[in-house]
């Protein structure tokens, strides 16, 4: 009898110890799981939720914009600029332009819910880069607002290189003519915040 008591004990210990070791390999994948997880993959995961999702961003600069994201690409995001008087304007963000989210709801639990290796098979501007989507505004010639850590400007895109563009800058409502261009800026991508169209 007291064999059996000593048996049920050991089982006892063994079962718990077995229980403790697979909380444990849990805890330590999910850990593993959230290091991988890059801040576009859980603004995607926001907006995916969530198809009228809006963002709340801090940029760097510490200006405070809120977001209706129309699509993410690879390093940026695009959608409507929203703001208390209801003027709506679109644009395209950096990531990098990103100082800080402030999620509203639960943007932060449905979040963490994403996936850490991104899409298998990601859409086609989720494989796009920052450069491409400048490229399109030059090749439309449509005229851009760009906000920097340094000042604001308005103007016309005239190319996009790697790392950087050349803005034809001129006052808004003028067209880029060569009269109307006041100067050329060469902007690398990391000085951009915001660029609105």
């Amino acid at each position: 009898m007291r064999w059996d008591r000593l048996f049920d004990d050991l089982e006892s210990q063994l079962e718990q110890e077995l229980d403790a070791e697979r909380s444990d390999l849990i805890a330590e994948e999910e850990r593993l799981r959230l290091g991988r997880l890059a801040l576009r993959d859980r603004l995607t995961e926001m907006v995916r939720a969530d198809a009228g999702a809006e963002l709340d961003l801090l940029l760097r600069d510490g200006t405070r914009v809120v977001l209706a994201v129309g699509s993410t690409g690879r390093d940026w995001i695009a959608g409507e600029l929203r703001d208390d008087t209801r003027v709506r304007a679109s644009c395209i963000l950096p990531l990098a332009a990103v100082g800080a989210v402030v999620p509203r709801g639960d943007q932060l639990a449905v979040s963490l819910g994403a996936p850490p290796l991104g899409d298998p098979q990601p859409s086609l501007s989720a494989r796009l880069g920052l450069g491409y989507v400048l490229r399109e505004l030059s090749r439309r010639r449509s005229p851009v607002d760009l906000v920097t850590g340094w000042g604001r400007m308005h103007g016309t895109i005239d190319r996009v290189g790697r790392d950087h563009l050349d803005l034809a800058e001129h006052d808004p409502g003028a067209h880029r003519r060569l009269g109307a261009v006041r100067r050329t800026l060469l902007l690398p991508f990391g000085e951009l915040l915001l660029v609105r169209f």
